[in-house]
């Protein structure tokens, strides 16, 4: 089968492996879709900043290079490993992709997202998204209602961050929020909103292109650099403040500004991954009593949620998700660098 075989630094190939075959307790797909995410862009440009250790096999899953990527996708049982009874052959799934240890700290306290030695099929795996077939422990999987199809199952990966990252915000319904930042995690925080019943949102990217991808979603939109972000801020909190905002940026200005939008008692999410460090004044929480908090990854509670929600028509993905053959992800990922598009869906067959 073919696969999209991570090397080295800036080293994918698309190369012919063998297909796998299911252990006990494991299913066999036929991958349909696997997006692009912004944590393959970090491995694929600079792992390290990535927090992978490529030059040791990983502590849980015990994988090395090459690596098969393809974190977030679906895809379609063709054959049951010894034990399988939960799923069929001819379901259609996605999949949750951590794998932790089940002894750290994190883990111990249920945060199985945050395992201090987590990994990812796709990512530290043996097997990913991005090959005409992997092999998962049938656990991980979530099959698909009749009317979500599976180019949208590929996205309940990504929009389980966002939807993890609404969780840790403790909004409710009737608040108002901030979005810093307009990519496929900005705009799934969006949805998520959305789906809770939070209604005055504002949406805050330097992009034009990105501004008008939500815009046509119905977003509320405003530009951070050409535009008062502030009085933004105060038409749609009523001059108060956002009671929550979402670092989906990963930029330095991003949180420091979220910060400055806050209501008294308010929250700013971080859910990107930075690879600069910032500086910021620690005053500004004491003054008003804010907090800033990470979210990281998804449960399975959250893979959940987000199917069911798409299941209601929640989710849209007009104007922002586009596909391409697994023959074209190297050129993708480097449009995805040059800040083109939003995302990238990759079709394994």
């Amino acid at each position: 089968m073919k696969a999209a075989l991570f090397h080295a630094k800036e080293d994918l190939r698309i190369e012919e492996v063998p297909d796998p075959a299911p252990g006990p307790g494991q299913v066999k797909l036929r991958n349909a879709f696997a997006g692009i995410c912004g944590s393959d862009l970090h491995v694929y440009y600079s792992p390290e900043a990535a927090g992978l250790d490529f030059d040791n096999p990983h502590p849980v899953t015990g994988s090395t290079l090459p690596q098969i990527l393809g974190h977030e996708f679906s895809g379609t049982i063709v054959e049951l490993g010894e034990g399988v009874t939960d799923v069929a052959v001819g379901d259609r799934v996605a999949v949750w992709p951590i794998y932790y240890c089940g002894e750290c700290p994190a883990c111990r306290r249920g945060m199985v997202n945050a395992c201090q030695k987590i990994g990812f099929h796709g990512l530290s795996s043996d097997g990913g998204g991005m090959a005409e077939f992997t092999t998962v422990d049938a656990t991980k999987l979530h099959v698909l209602p009749e009317n979500v199809d599976l180019r949208m199952g590929a996205l309940v990966e990504p929009m389980s961050v966002a939807w993890h990252a609404v969780s840790r915000s403790g909004v409710d319904a009737g608040g108002t929020a901030l979005i810093a930042g307009a990519g496929p995690i900005g705009i799934g925080v969006w949805f998520a909103l959305k789906a809770r019943g939070i209604e005055k949102v504002l949406v805050s990217e330097p992009s034009a292109d990105r501004r008008a991808i939500i815009a046509a979603l119905g977003a509320t939109v405003v530009d951070p650099v050409n535009e008062d972000l502030a009085t933004a801020v105060a038409e749609v909190s009523g001059g108060d403040g956002v009671d929550v905002a979402f670092d989906a940026a990963g930029a330095g200005p991003a949180v420091t500004s979220s910060l400055a939008s806050l209501v008294p008692g308010g929250r700013v999410v971080v859910v990107a991954i930075h690879e600069r460090t910032m500086d910021f004044l620690p005053t500004q929480l004491v003054m008003a009593e804010t907090e800033i908090a990470g979210a990281l990854a998804y449960l399975p509670e959250d893979f959940d949620a987000v199917i069911e929600a798409m299941s209601r028509g929640v989710y849209d993905t007009t104007g922002w998700v586009q596909e391409v053959g697994l023959e074209h992800v190297v050129d993708a990922i480097h449009s995805l660098r040059g800040g083109a598009g939003a995302k990238i869906l990759v079709k394994a067959r």
